[in-house]
C-alpha cells in the first residue's frame, strides 16, 4: 500500500470527464443457463438438500430468476428442485404460460394462490397438496430459498424463513412436519461458496450492461443540474432504455424524505442545496452526492469546510480502495484498510464497505469486520462506502467493477473483445486522468468508476489523487 494515503494527495481541479458508452444488451446463453443449474445441484449435493423450494416475486425474483430466466412480474411463484434434477414450476394464473419459456425444464402447476388479489380461483385445491404434486413429501431434508441467508453471525439462521407464511405453513404440512426444513439460500447467494457469486464472461457482458447504463444516466444527470430545474426533470436523464431499475431511483435536492417521500418531486435545485443522484439496473448501480454549487464560497457558511473535512477523506478511502483490492485479499482486511483511512467512530459509516451485486443491488458481502472470506475471481462489487458525518451533506460516488484473474482475462478478451477494449479504456482513464493505480485484476464495468465531484454545478472540477 502507499505510504501517504491521506488528504493532502487529493486535488480538486479541472479534469477531462468520463466518455458516454453505448449500452448494447448481452442476453444469457443456453450453455450459461445449463452451468447455473448444475451449479446449483452441485450446492444441494454438498450442502445435503433433496429438494429445494424456490420463492420469488417482482422484489425477491433473483434467486429463482437465475435458473428460470424471468421473474413473476406482479405475482409469486415457486421453483422446486429435486436432486435428480427435475423440477416444477408452480405459478399463478398470469405467469402459467411463462413455464413454456423456462430456461430450466420444469413441469407447470397452476396456483391460483399465488395471482392477485381477487383473481379468479379456477380451483380451491389446497396449497399442501400442490406442493405434494410438486414431489414435497416427508422423510426428505427441503431447503427454503428466499433472497436472504441472514447474518453469518446468527446462530439461528438456519431456521429463519424470508417466505410468506403461508407458503412455509403448507410446505409443513404436505411434509407432515417430519422433515428438516432449513434455509438453503446460502446455495445461491453466500459470498464464499454460493453458485451466484462468480460470473463467466457471458455473464459479465450480460451485467455490464446495466452497469453502463447506470453510468451513462449518471453523466447525463449531473451535467442537466442547474438552479431552478426540479428533480423530476433532472431524473428523467438518469432512466434509460426501459430497463427495469434494482434500486429506487434517487434525485434529491435540499430536506430528503419530507412526508416520507422516497421519489422525485417537483421540489427545485436551489443554490447551497445538498443533492444526492442514484440510479441502478441489473449488474450495478452508480450514485453522486454532493452539494449544488461551482465554489466553496457558495455552500452554507457551517459547511463550507466539506471538501476538507468529509469529501477529500472519502476520496482517499476509494483511492485505498480501489488500489488494493485484488483477487485472493481477505474481506476483513478491505474493511481494514477503510478503518484504518476513514475511521468509523469519526465518519459514521457501518455498513460493509463493499458488497457483490448481480441482478439485486446488494446479493451478499464478503467485506466485514474480521472476514476471513476471500475475494474471487468473477466477482462483481460495489464501490460502496456510506459516510454520515454531521453538519455535512452526503458523500458518494458508488459504481461497480469486476474482479478477475488472468485466465477470466483472457476469457474475456477472446470471447467479448469490444468488451474487454472498453474495460481496458477505462482503466487507462483511472490511471492517467484520476492517477488511481489498478491491479491488473481490477476490471471497472463502466466509465465513470471513481469519477467524482463534489461541487455538483461545476463540470470540469473533479477530485484525483496526487501522482506518485
Amino acid at each position: 500500500m502507499r505510504e501517504k494515503y491521506n488528504k493532502e494527495n487529493v486535488i480538486l481541479g479541472p479534469i477531462l470527464p468520463p466518455e458516454m458508452e453505448v449500452a448494447v444488451p448481452v442476453p444469457l446463453s443456453t450453455e450459461t443457463m445449463k452451468k447455473r443449474r448444475m451449479k446449483v445441484l452441485k450446492g444441494m449435493e454438498q450442502q445435503g438438500f433433496d429438494t429445494l423450494v424456490i420463492y420469488a416475486d417482482l422484489e425477491h425474483g433473483g434467486n429463482f430468476e437465475y435458473l428460470t430466466g424471468f421473474v413473476p412480474r406482479f405475482e409469486e411463484a415457486i421453483l422446486v428442485l429435486h436432486k435428480d434434477g427435475k423440477a416444477f414450476l408452480l405459478l399463478g394464473n398470469e405467469m402459467l404460460k411463462m413455464s413454456e419459456h423456462s430456461c430450466i425444464p420444469a413441469a407447470p402447476i397452476h396456483v391460483p394462490y399465488f395471482s392477485l388479489p381477487d383473481q379468479p380461483m379456477d380451483h380451491t385445491e389446497p396449497l399442501d397438496s400442490l406442493f405434494g404434486k410438486a414431489g414435497i413429501q416427508s422423510g426428505k431434508r427441503i431447503g427454503l430459498v428466499g433472497w436472504k441467508g441472514f447474518s453469518k453471525k446468527l446462530p439461528s439462521r438456519s431456521k429463519i424463513f424470508d417466505i410468506p407464511y403461508y407458503i412455509v405453513e403448507a410446505i409443513k404440512k404436505a411434509v407432515n412436519h417430519e422433515t428438516s426444513m432449513e434455509n438453503a439460500t446460502d446455495i445461491f447467494i453466500h459470498s464464499s461458496f454460493g453458485a451466484r457469486i462468480q460470473n463467466n464472461p457471458n455473464e459479465i457482458a450480460h451485467y455490464e450492461y446495466g452497469q453502463v447504463l447506470a453510468s451513462n444516466g449518471m453523466i447525463r444527470a449531473m451535467n442537466a443540474i442547474e438552479v431552478g430545474k426540479k428533480e423530476i426533470e433532472i431524473a428523467s436523464y438518469l432512466e434509460s432504455q426501459g430497463q427495469r431499475n434494482n434500486v429506487v431511483t434517487i434525485c434529491s435536492t435540499g430536506q430528503r424524505f419530507v412526508n416520507g417521500n422516497l421519489y422525485p418531486s417537483n421540489q427545485k435545485v436551489q443554490l447551497g442545496d445538498r443533492l444526492s443522484l442514484t440510479v441502478g439496473y441489473k449488474g450495478g448501480l452508480v450514485s453522486r452526492a454532493g452539494y449544488a454549487v461551482e465554489q466553496k464560497e457558495q455552500l452554507p457558511e457551517e459547511v463550507q469546510d466539506y471538501v476538507e473535512r468529509l469529501a477529500k477523506p472519502y476520496f482517499v478511502a476509494i483511492t485505498t480502495w480501489l488500489e488494493n483490492i485484488r483477487v485472493g485479499v481477505r474481506g476483513g482486511d478491505v474493511y481494514q484498510w477503510i478503518e484504518n483511512v476513514l475511521p468509523q467512530e469519526k465518519y459514521g459509516w457501518h455498513l460493509n464497505p463493499g458488497h457483490l451485486t448481480s441482478d439485486e443491488e446488494w446479493l451478499s458481502s464478503p467485506i466485514y469486520e474480521g472476514s476471513e472470506e476471500t475475494i474471487q475471481s468473477g466477482m462483481l462489487i460495489q464501490l460502496d462506502i456510506i459516510p454520515s458525518m454531521k453538519p455535512f451533506s452526503g458523500v458518494s460516488a458508488e459504481n461497480g467493477v469486476l474482479l478477475a484473474d488472468s485466465k477470466l482475462r483472457e476469457e474475456i478478451r477472446r470471447d467479448y473483445p469490444d468488451l474487454y477494449e472498453r474495460i481496458q479504456r477505462r482503466r487507462r482513464y483511472i490511471t492517467h486522468h484520476l492517477k488511481i493505480v489498478l491491479s491488473p485484476d481490477v476490471l471497472p464495468l463502466s466509465s465513470t468508476v471513481a469519477y467524482y465531484r463534489p461541487y455538483l454545478l461545476n463540470q470540469q472540477a473533479a477530485f484525483r489523487f496526487q501522482a506518485l
